[in-house]
């Protein structure tokens, strides 16, 4: 499960996304809060295995994907998916 961290600022909460890919050189977040756009929002390196980025993001469910060294792949730790058009599924994202 995507780890969550969240802090009141108006209608949004401040989200901490995280992913563990050790191996990965580049890991970009992209889903319905980006419009799918394929570059999305690069994450950031912590120098060990883990990458993220804070978004600010209102309660609700948000469908998600992420594009590794330029593919796209499932979080590993996404714990809800839905089918996507696509034949394969989006990951889901929840925030409180």
């Amino acid at each position: 499960m995507p780890k969550v961290k969240e802090s009141t600022k108006a209608r949004t909460r401040k989200v901490r996304f995280t992913v563990t890919l050790p191996q990965a050189d580049e890991v970009a977040l992209t889903g319905d809060f980006t419009q799918w756009t394929p570059e999305g929002i690069p994450l950031h390196h912590d120098g060990q295995q883990e990458w993220y980025i804070h978004l600010d993001l209102a309660p609700g469910d948000y469908q998600y994907r992420l594009r590794v060294d330029g593919e796209w792949r499932d979080h590993p730790e996404a714990s809800r998916k839905v089918p996507n058009p696509f034949g394969t599924q989006n990951c889901v994202l929840t925030v409180d």
